[in-house]
């Protein structure tokens, strides 16, 4: 999956066994375009964090995601 996918800004791309771990990739890449300063990933920071403030949104969200990491085909 790349960080579009997961609601970032930017094409870089995720590999992993589990969605789990994606999560955990994409997270470490928000925490370093944060820490640049990088505009279109503060954005996509602070419409995840309006998401956030509904639970019921943030878990659909995050259904939805996990739902397209398990359609994937296996590379």
């Amino acid at each position: 999956m790349n960080c579009k996918q997961l609601g970032g800004a930017c094409e870089k791309e995720f590999h992993a066994d589990t969605f789990e771990a994606i999560a955990e990739q994409s997270k470490k890449h928000g925490m370093d375009m944060f820490h640049e300063k990088d505009e279109p990933h503060l954005k996509a920071m602070k419409d995840m964090q309006e998401l956030m403030k509904s639970p019921e949104a943030m878990k659909a969200w995050l259904d939805s995601k996990r739902k397209m990491f398990e359609e994937l085909p296996d590379s």
